[in-house]
């Protein structure tokens, strides 16, 4: 033991680092070749409902040459009792200190987990910046939704793993334990040149940025001819078997429930949503794949509930046939089945009115804008007729509770905009429900971030002072009562922006935000914007270059040289196409869209698959 027994009495929910956890996989350290670290930079209840650790989990241990155990950052109070013992931070299966691993890969799904992965560095005696490593220190990797643009993190971090992790990370394993056999002495600049020729692999070191008079990024580009100048992001053509044995929980976390991902990738083309594009192309799991999936995760996990995970679970093909198959296959064991991510229309309530015994608390709703016009703009099929017809659906059928899901600071909103969200609201609450009653609403307003990779990555961040203003709209709109309202704050939105959008000199602003004691800051009793704003004026960063302003559509941008498969030339196109307010049909229903993948090797699993390989 590494002696934080004498420390977790001290500590809120000392089973956040007990580990030990049923399922959990220990092997034998001194049989085991190569030692990997699977870190998630937020606290132990949220990277337990993580699916992608629990699917590199199982497959690193399914290697027999690798084991793979899991750290988390330690909440406040257990940091501070392990400074002040001078207990490094440890995995959960053994024990064993970070700086034992031969990697440490970090989760990196969230930007405003980026000071945690400094924090969590920190606490395991690694130097946090990648250039004063040496060859005994653990490799650290990247990999998530966040590392296709990695440049806020390149400082920190000795290579990213980009887009899908299931099969690279093995081939990343083998070409360590390789080189571990072979005896061979290497630099740690000479390794990672060696694992820089693996595809989907980034090694930041390795290139060089340059910049403009005006501040913008000039180019990035590799110092070594046999170094990609582009980063082609890898795609798992068949998704592989899901998890069906995981860790479970001694204590309640966010997501307490059986998961298997049905499908990956979204074809509605939502203009605003990262997911929808960065996960292309559509491949779903067979049918017989997710019962036997399912089965052995109820009978391995014990879990009495079973999600059907999905950007759009209603666009599974035979999902009402899945959901009549594993209602009835789990009727007797009282298991419930959830289906997130649904569509707003009466096929979805239909949908979720067929799981008989469902306890109707509570439906979700995004329409994410209240006018017709800027939900063309964002290309969400949704009209606000077919809206009210959906809630007239699910408040007959029983439901009583709404939550409803907006954005403010949307390419070309108006005030009148803001306003519609109001207005529909109301009108959704003078609908009466089954028992004549009306719905209780609560709505929830975030901030439009433009992100990369996205149609809109090229507009801005709204300033403070504009938010300020629509959140006032909609604070003294829904004065009368009967609604609940939240919104996010403008400032955690700017830094988000900023480190979604910027370039590699964002870093220094985030190691000295952290020198400084940021952490934890996407939880808003840990969030210091005084500190960060300290930082900015320290570094020099300006977060309003990177968050605000409006990028040239010819302009390189921070992560032009990763290619996710789509296109620039489509996103070009369909930021163009919004302006216009014009929409772009869903490729699953109709003709290719020519996002790009459709040149590629990759193969779309949409219901047009013939008439996109005749475009």
């Amino acid at each position: 033991m590494n002696g934080t027994d004498n420390l977790l009495y001290k500590v809120t929910k000392p089973a956040r680092y007990r580990g030990a956890e049923w399922n959990s996989i220990t092997k034998n350290w001194d049989d085991i070749d190569i030692k990997i670290a699977l870190a998630f930079p937020d606290v132990y209840e949220i990277g337990m409902s993580n699916l992608g650790l629990a699917v590199l989990y199982d497959i690193l241990n399914g290697q027999r040459h690798v084991l793979a155990e899991r750290v988390f950052t330690p909440w406040v109070d257990m940091e501070s009792e392990m400074r002040q013992s001078g207990i490094a931070l440890f995995s959960l299966e053994s024990q064993r200190p970070l700086i034992d691993f031969d990697a440490i890969g970090f989760s990196l799904g969230h930007e405003l987990t980026y000071t945690n992965v400094l924090n969590m560095l920190d606490l395991a005696g690694i130097p946090v910046l990648a250039c004063d490593r040496n060859q005994s220190h653990p490799l650290i990797i990247g990999g998530g939704v966040c590392v296709l643009n990695p440049e806020p993190m390149a400082d920190f971090f000795d290579l990213f793993v980009i887009g899908d992790g299931e099969e690279v990370v093995v081939e990343l394993a083998d070409v360590l334990r390789e080189l571990k056999k072979s005896g061979i002495e290497l630099s740690r600049n000479e390794m990672l040149m060696k694992l820089a020729q693996i595809s989907g692999i980034y090694v930041p070191s390795l290139y060089k940025d340059s910049y403009n008079t005006d501040g913008t990024l000039a180019a990035l580009k590799p110092l070594f001819e046999d170094i990609p100048a582009i980063i082609n992001r890898r795609i798992v053509q068949e998704l592989p078997p899901p998890p069906v044995k995981y860790p479970v929980p001694y204590i309640q976390v966010v997501h307490d429930r059986a998961v298997v991902e049905i499908q990956r990738g979204c074809t509605q083309g939502c203009r605003f949503c990262q997911a929808g594009i960065v996960y292309r192309p559509l491949r779903h799991r067979t049918s017989d794949q997710i019962v036997e999936a399912a089965d052995q995760l109820i009978d391995n996990c014990g879990y009495d509930e079973l999600s059907l995970l999905s950007l759009s679970t209603g666009d599974y093909p035979g999902i009402e046939e899945l959901v009549t198959v594993l209602a009835k296959r789990y009727q007797r064991k009282r298991v419930s089945i959830s289906l997130p991510s649904l569509r707003l229309d009466t096929f979805s309530v239909d949908l979720a009115e067929s799981l008989k015994g469902r306890k109707k608390t509570g439906f979700t709703f995004a329409p994410e804008a209240g006018s017709d016009r800027l939900r063309t703009v964002i290309n969400k099929h949704l009209s606000n007729d077919a809206l009210m017809q959906t809630v007239t659906m699910v408040l007959a059928k029983g439901w009583s509770n709404l939550k409803l899901y907006f954005m403010v600071g949307l390419p070309t909103e108006t005030l009148d905009d803001v306003r519609s969200i109001v207005d529909l609201v109301y009108s959704i609450r003078k609908i009466r429900g089954s028992n004549g009653r009306q719905a209780q609403i609560k709505v929830n307003v975030s901030t439009f971030i433009p992100k990369p990779h996205t149609p809109f990555q090229w507009v801005g961040l709204d300033s403070p002072e504009q938010l300020e203003q629509k959140h006032d709209i909609l604070r003294q709109g829904f004065r009368k009562g009967g609604i609940q309202l939240s919104w996010h704050d403008p400032e955690s939105s700017l830094l988000e922006a900023l480190m979604a959008r910027g370039d590699r000199r964002v870093g220094k602003a985030i190691h000295r935000a952290w020198q400084l004691g940021c952490r934890y800051d996407s939880w808003s009793e840990h969030f210091r914007y005084d500190l960060w704003q300290q930082s900015f004026d320290q570094t020099g960063i300006d977060p309003g270059l990177y968050a605000r302003r409006k990028r040239d559509l010819d302009e390189v941008l921070p992560w032009s040289h990763i290619d996710i498969g789509v296109s620039v030339d489509f996103l070009r196109r369909e930021y163009q196409r919004a302006m216009d307010e014009k929409d772009t049909p869903d490729c699953s229903q109709n003709a290719c869209v020519a996002c790009g993948l459709q040149a590629s090797d990759v193969k779309c699993q949409t219901r047009r698959e013939s008439s996109a390989s005749s475009d």
